[in-house]
């Protein structure tokens, strides 16, 4: 019996180092927004999946990141809408093709999160140069809450210097300045 008890609590002692115990895979909140991403730019007729909408903010999103985007919400960037946004936060523009190699990769530890990137490339089709071959990468945070893998910030790239930029900084600023 001892046996039994030790050998339970070696594999459980060694699971809860691996993290792999409690921990739910952190690509997956990730996964399920760029599968919507990569919907919302297809050609042709398709339904639009919004990113922010209830369920996905209740089940993809953080306590912090849902506090920060509903009072950025507040002020939407259009008279009917309800977005805070005039773009598509995670292609960070307006304009943009269907996504190309999309490729969702786990990187690891980072600031109290893991750091999960997504890559694609959005301006294919607008010629064969390599200012339109570049992959853009998006850069989430993800944190646990209630035993589930949840999006905690999304890093989106500035096209001007290559520096990354924080949405929940950017809904801060929004709020802050009333739209």
């Amino acid at each position: 019996m001892r046996t039994v008890v030790l050998a339970s609590f070696l594999c459980f002692s060694s699971c809860l180092a691996s993290g792999a115990a409690l921990a739910g895979d952190p690509a997956v909140p990730v996964r399920e927004v760029m599968d919507a991403t990569t919907t919302n730019w297809q050609e042709g007729d398709h339904e639009f999946q919004d990113l922010f909408d209830e369920p996905r903010l209740g089940r993809l999103y953080s306590k912090d990141f849902v506090e920060k985007y509903r009072a950025a919400a507040k002020f939407p960037a259009y008279d009917e809408g309800t977005s805070p946004f005039d773009y598509d936060v995670i292609v960070n523009g307006q304009d943009g093709c269907p996504l190309q190699d999309t490729a969702i990769a786990v990187k690891g530890p980072k600031d109290g999160a893991t750091e999960v990137d997504a890559t694609f490339k959005n301006m294919s089709c607008a010629g064969t140069e390599p200012e339109y071959q570049k992959v853009s990468t998006v850069k989430f945070l993800v944190v646990e809450e209630g035993g589930k893998p949840v999006i905690d910030d999304i890093l989106t790239e500035n096209f001007d210097d290559g520096n990354f930029s924080s949405l929940k900084g950017i809904m801060v600023e929004i709020a802050k300045q009333g739209g």
